[in-house]
């Protein structure tokens, strides 16, 4: 393949390589290794993940979001606001806008860096049931929005062995074949919360999770009556703001607020992915 231009961009600290591709310049051939490559740091460019935005009969873009191992995901809720900018900038789309996705349309308001972007309803909704790990029962909720998520509620996250804890319940056969997200949340003062994520794909915590964070408002409202909008403390320290609507268990109109910053912008090299 010829250099291929990309963007770098950074929502709340997860980071992403966006390439236009409604060319068709990236094929599907080897797609997995080129994406691999690409989102290995210090060895190519480094991301959490990689977006290809494409043509959409029906909307303004669709995209195909994979994880830094080349593993495809339904959703990704910072992502969402890195694509949701990446076209705005670039003259694919006007702002209001509404993407194609796995998990359902997207739509999002672009002003200056920041996104707001409208999310999938949550489903399979499971509060305070015990989960046996290695060192003894953990009481956990879980839900899935947009991809599947779990919470644990904890005094202090910075305790917490989030890689170890995190790994196990990621792969833990409750959750087999397809794993599980895993969130550690703790209540800080009034409307906000602080998480740390262990994010399936990437295999290791990360700076922030979209989804996760909407997962972890959304319980935190279940279990500790908090109300919308929720503050969500990411551990770039970054800010995501989560509204929603509710009526008894069920969550609706579910929106994220947060920075979608352009990095850079550059070409990959052949040598990129080789």
């Amino acid at each position: 393949m010829n250099p291929i231009p990309f963007y770098k961009m950074s929502g709340a600290g997860n980071d992403f390589i966006i390439i236009d591709n409604r060319d068709g310049k990236v094929k599907d051939t080897n797609l997995t290794r080129f994406i691999s490559s690409v989102c290995r740091r210090k060895m190519s460019v480094g991301a959490d993940g990689l977006i290809l935005v494409e043509t959409s009969e029906a909307h303004d873009f669709r995209w195909r979001f994979y994880n830094s191992d080349g593993s495809k995901a339904e959703m990704c809720g910072n992502g969402a606001r890195c694509a949701a900018r990446f076209a705005h900038v670039t003259g694919i789309a006007d702002t209001p806008l509404s993407f194609e996705t796995e998990a359902g349309v997207i739509s999002a308001r672009i002003k200056d860096d920041r996104v707001k972007v409208r999310m999938p309803e949550p489903s399979d909704l499971k509060l305070a049931y015990a989960l046996a790990l290695s060192k003894g029962s953990q009481e956990i909720s879980s839900l899935n929005t947009g991809v599947p998520h779990v919470i644990v509620m904890v005094d202090n996250v910075n305790d917490i062995d989030v890689i170890a804890v995190g790994r196990e319940i990621r792969f833990h056969q409750r959750f087999a074949p397809t794993g599980t997200n895993a969130n550690f949340v703790q209540h800080q003062n009034g409307n906000s919360i602080e998480i740390r994520t262990y994010e399936r794909g990437v295999e290791d915590e990360t700076l922030a999770c979209g989804t996760g964070a909407i997962a972890s408002a959304i319980i935190s409202a279940s279990q500790l009556n908090m109300t919308s909008p929720i503050d969500v403390k990411t551990r770039s320290g970054a800010m995501l703001t989560i509204y929603f609507d509710t009526e008894e268990d069920h969550f609706s109109n579910i929106f994220m607020e947060g920075d979608a910053r352009i990095i850079y912008v550059g070409e990959l090299q052949p040598e990129a992915w080789q």
